[in-house]
């Protein structure tokens, strides 16, 4: 199976790529070695990178790049909202990460208030991206209310800690019919293999790469770590032996000797 006939699909949109950038510690650089290296056709544009023509993230998007505004700064489902609007204006995009998260602490997202705020962007058009704490019930009111995808975070924002919430996430995968993408806490390419390993339908990263020593290499790091996880996750894991061994090579007709 290639890249080209297995497809992520967003609200009947289709992409070959499964690694998703989100730009909050935003650089040329940074989008460069994501949309090169990493291969990535989505990053995401907080509305504040769009206020001056010098600091303007559209200007550094490729055109064949989906831009993904999000919400961020959002406290409650009003302001989350509002941003969501301005942001279509200015970016031209129907798409939307929603983030609402009112926790200055550990950057918790308030589930009641995105899913608040889903249903009525949802109504209004938008592809909505809800960024949550990995809840089944949650999970299928935002998916009840329109969302496109569910946005579960694999640990604390910018922690780069990896699937702290793996159990949780697993069950969003096993029982939720849209795309799950893992969001936030993916600090390693193996962290974003696993998390493809598990069914999961994408993988969204921005603190791993940024602040690596070498951005290029461990875009492509990350790259070939989606790839590989999505690619066993197709093929089925083999079975795991719990007690004793099972020999790798057939052991009859070997003298056992001594």
């Amino acid at each position: 199976m290639t890249t080209t006939t297995d497809l992520l699909t967003i609200a009947g949109h289709t992409f070959e790529s499964r690694f998703i950038l989100g730009s909050g510690k935003y650089s040329y650089d940074l989008i460069d070695a994501a949309v090169t290296h990493a291969k990535a056709e989505m990053i995401t544009m907080a509305l504040r990178r769009t206020e001056s023509a010098d600091d303007n993230i559209l200007n550094f998007i490729p055109d064949h790049v989906t831009i993904l505004p999000n919400t961020s700064g959002a406290t409650n489902a009003e302001e989350a909202i509002r941003t969501a609007r301005l942001a279509r204006e200015l970016s031209g995009s129907p798409f939307i990460k929603l983030e609402v998260v009112p926790d200055k602490k550990y950057l918790m997202p308030d589930n009641a208030e995105t899913v608040k705020a889903t249903a009525v962007l949802a109504n209004e058009g938008f592809i909505v991206m809800p960024y949550v704490l990995p809840d089944l019930n949650v999970a299928r009111q935002l998916v009840d209310a329109g969302a496109a995808t569910v946005m579960p975070l694999g640990a604390p924002i910018g922690t780069n800690q990896g699937l702290s919430t793996k159990a949780l996430i697993q069950i969003l995968i096993d029982e939720i019919e849209v795309p799950i993408i893992v969001d936030a806490g993916i600090g390693r390419p193996s962290q974003a293999a696993e998390a493809m390993e598990m069914g999961a339908a994408a993988i969204m990263a921005n603190t791993s790469m940024a602040t690596a020593n070498n951005i290029p290499l461990m875009a492509e790091a990350f790259r070939l770590g989606v790839e590989a996880g999505r690619k066993a996750f197709l093929a089925g894991p083999g079975r795991v032996i719990d007690k004793g061994a099972i020999a790798s090579s057939p052991l009859k007709g070997i003298s056992q000797k001594v």
